[in-house]
């Protein structure tokens, strides 16, 4: 398996070389993090194996979001608590898509726009949960912003996972609509888009000339909701990429492979070095962005009435034992590692402030497509 740091420690200096100057602050900090993570450069943890009392000392993982090594209990936690929600009713994927003439603005406003796209998402939905002569209420959903296609190229949708259920607060009823089909697709893209152009001018960007009016949103059944969960779960944390998919490295390219979205066939994809690493950092999002949220009765806030919700339809709510975290093994008795200590300094990083990059200003364009 090629592990990212190997790509890093290859490629870090042609790529500085030519991407120094443009790179974003969040893209800055996701490189060095990437390249210090687990390595003796990182802060280090105490540990006393609890059977033999041996110490010793482990580097810390670097918990950046984005990293292929950090952030699996966080990953499981999440889908285990939104699994916690689900309801005795279908559930439908709903993807919202910006068109290509976007992405350049998209690209330049990153968090507001970001989030423009997730919220005008949301009200299309919940307008149409609205004016829906079966649901007549407020439904709820499970947002997750990608910026991605498979072949890791820049591309911002945002995918809701939806319950066919509705609560109408003023006449104190749950609906329930039984089809195959939630809302029809094609007058979802024209709310959207009409909502989305809104949105842009009320924020005072410019609408980019010559844009496409067919706008595409896909809306689909996923049954009980699990599946569809644990499929955005994958890439909530841990990056755009896992090391497994890396196939080769030489001293000029990366190959890796990914499942073809139309004819669902693995396919190669093989770029330079520096062009890969360019690929990875343009989907690091700006610092303290929320790429999943709930809407509706499934935000956090609404957590009695989702309770109430699983009472009255008689769900078998299990009790919830929360995932623990993988343990340390001793390699010596087999015992398990206690941590006694942790943020060590390194010894091997005396100048930790200023060894992961060169002092270059960055421009507020960053790397791009």
């Amino acid at each position: 398996m090629i592990r990212l740091i190997d790509i890093l420690q290859r490629f870090e200096g042609d790529f500085l070389r030519t991407y120094a100057t443009s790179l974003l602050p969040s893209q800055r900090r996701a490189l060095s993090a990437f390249k210090h993570c687990r390595t003796r450069l990182s802060a280090q943890m105490r540990v006393q194996c609890e059977a033999c009392f041996k110490t010793d000392y482990l580097p810390h993982s670097c918990g950046h979001r984005s990293c292929p090594h950090c952030q699996a209990h966080e990953s499981q936690r999440w889908i285990e608590q939104e699994q916690a929600k689900l309801l005795p009713v279908d559930y439908f994927m709903l993807t919202f898509t910006l068109p290509k003439e976007w992405r350049a603005l998209v690209w330049q406003h990153q968090k507001s726009l970001y989030d423009l796209l997730i919220k005008t998402a949301w009200d299309t939905i919940n307008t149409f949960s609205q004016h829906d002569k079966h649901l007549q209420g407020n439904t709820g959903a499970i947002a997750v912003l990608h910026t991605h296609n498979r072949r890791l190229d820049f591309h911002p949708h945002v995918h809701m996972v939806v319950p066919s259920g509705a609560i109408n607060t003023e006449q104190q009823r749950w609906r329930v609509k039984q089809t195959k089909y939630l809302f029809h697709h094609k007058a979802l893209a024209k709310v959207f888009r009409a909502k989305m152009l809104d949105g842009i001018t009320k924020l005072g960007f410019v609408v980019p000339k010559g844009i496409t009016d067919k706008w595409v949103v896909d809306c689909k059944q996923v049954g009980s909701g699990a599946k569809a969960i644990a499929y955005l779960g994958r890439y909530l944390y841990r990056g755009v990429i896992q090391e497994k998919d890396i196939l080769s490295c030489d001293d000029q390219h990366v190959r890796f492979r990914y499942i073809d979205s139309k004819t669902k066939t693995t396919q190669t994809r093989t770029v330079t070095g520096v062009e890969f690493l360019r690929l990875i950092l343009q989907h690091i999002l700006p610092k303290g962005f929320r790429r999943a949220r709930n809407f509706g009765f499934l935000h956090p806030n609404c957590k009695r009435q989702i309770t109430l919700l699983q009472i009255l339809l008689r769900v078998q709510r299990p009790a919830i034992t929360p995932t623990p975290r993988p343990v340390m093994i001793c390699a010596c008795c087999g015992g398990i590692k206690r941590i006694l200590q942790t943020r060590i300094e390194s010894r091997y990083r005396p100048n930790a402030k200023n060894v992961s990059m060169p002092d270059v200003v960055p421009t507020n364009k960053g790397i791009m497509m």
